[in-house]
Parts: structure tokens; C-alpha cells; sequence
């Protein structure tokens, strides 16, 4: 297969990355972990003590992080320098710094530009909110993954339920939906459909109909 590479974006809640990883799987294209890069980037600044609410200083010493990715057995790791922090990334702390330093934009500019690299020759499957129209703006299958705010809200509930955690239907779809005005309405990459992506509303079909469509609309371009 030529290398390929494929843009999923659409709203929190919509199932995207569980998608693109089954995509990935079944087409045989690497599945690239945006947020590992992220979370990289935010055990970079706790190493080197930098503050993440500090976005001045975030934007400073950001461009001295040397994060890459490499794939085993199409196993994606994580590098920062010399190190894999595949395992070192996946903590609450990684995760809160990952959502600090996403906010600053020369952190943002300087991954984007990796994830570019990286799937320029190769291939890859993404996921994200600005995969389609900003990072991969030339990708050669692009879809829109969406469902009704009242859908998403169900099927978090039902998975939160499945841990056995309490849940709050109509917490979550307030959450959701404040989700939904926060990403369409931020400055910096707002989401939003690309002109050339194909829309997928899931509201009404299964994780298997899914992935199916979407990997149908792989092999027309492959």
C-alpha cells in the first residue's frame, strides 16, 4: 500500500481516537498519538522545572525539547531526547502539563510541524480538532466524526457506568456542550469541519458501521 494519510477531527466525546486506532489497525497505516507528543512536551517542562501556567516561560524553553516518535511492530514510542518516555508520559500529572502547554502557541507550532514530518513518506492515521484543516491540511482522506451532544453524553455515561463510576447525564451533556462552544470558538485552530472533509454522524450507528465507512473510504483512495 502507498503511504497514505488520514485526518479525523470532529467534537469531544465523538469517539475519534478508538476510530482511528481500529482504522489504523485494520488498514494497516501507523496511528499517530498527537497527545503523547503533548505529554512529552509537559514532562519536558516538570524535569526541567519550567512553571506550565507560565506560558512565557512555556514558549521560551519549548523549542529545546527534542520529542520524537519511532514505531515497533507498529507500536508507537514516545522520545524526549535520548529517552522513551512511552510509559513515563502516562501519568495525571503528564496529562494536567499536556493540557497546559497545548495552550501556548509556539509549543503547538513547533508539533505540528513534527507531526507533519513525521507523516510526510510514511502514512498515518490522526485524530484531533484541527487535523484536517491545519496540521495535515493536504491529507488524502479527511472525515468529520460528529454525534448529537445527546448521544455523546449517553455514551459516556454508559462507559463511566461500565467502570462503575457514578454518572450524571445531564451534567455531562452540560459539559459537553460548553465543550462544543469552547473548541468552535477558541483563537487559536478552532474546530471545525474542513471544505474537502466527508462528515460522519455516528448518532445512529455502530462502532463496527464506523470504522467500516470510514475504512471503505480508505481503500477508494489507496
Amino acid at each position: 500500500m502507498k503511504p497514505i494519510t488520514v485526518a479525523i477531527d470532529g467534537p469531544a466525546g465523538a469517539g475519534k481516537s478508538s476510530v482511528a486506532k481500529a482504522v489504523s489497525q485494520r488498514m494497516g497505516i501507523d496511528y499517530l498519538d498527537t497527545g503523547a507528543m503533548y505529554r512529552a512536551m509537559g514532562l519536558y517542562m516538570l524535569i526541567n522545572a519550567v512553571p506550565i501556567a507560565d506560558e512565557a516561560a512555556v514558549a521560551e524553553y519549548c523549542g529545546q525539547a527534542r520529542i520524537g516518535v519511532t514505531y515497533d511492530g507498529g507500536v508507537q514510542h514516545t522520545w524526549l531526547g535520548d529517552a522513551d518516555v512511552s510509559q513515563a508520559i502516562r501519568t495525571e500529572q503528564c496529562s494536567s502539563a499536556a493540557s497546559g502547554v497545548s495552550k501556548v502557541p509556539q509549543v503547538r507550532e513547533i508539533l505540528v510541524e513534527a507531526q507533519r514530518r513525521i507523516a510526510a513518506g510514511h502514512g498515518v492515521v490522526m485524530d484531533g480538532r484541527d487535523i484536517g484543516t491545519r496540521v495535515l491540511p493536504d491529507a488524502a482522506v479527511k472525515i468529520f466524526l460528529t454525534a448529537s451532544p445527546q448521544v455523546r453524553a449517553r455514551r459516556r455515561c454508559d462507559e463511566m457506568a461500565a467502570k462503575g463510576q457514578a454518572a450524571d447525564y445531564d451534567t455531562i451533556l452540560r459539559d459537553i456542550q460548553a465543550r462544543d462552544y469552547q473548541d468552535t470558538h477558541r483563537a487559536a485552530s478552532p474546530l471545525k469541519k474542513a471544505e474537502d472533509a466527508v462528515e460522519v454522524d455516528t448518532s445512529e450507528m455502530s462502532l463496527e458501521e464506523v470504522i467500516a465507512a470510514i475504512c471503505r473510504l480508505v481503500e477508494a483512495v489507496v
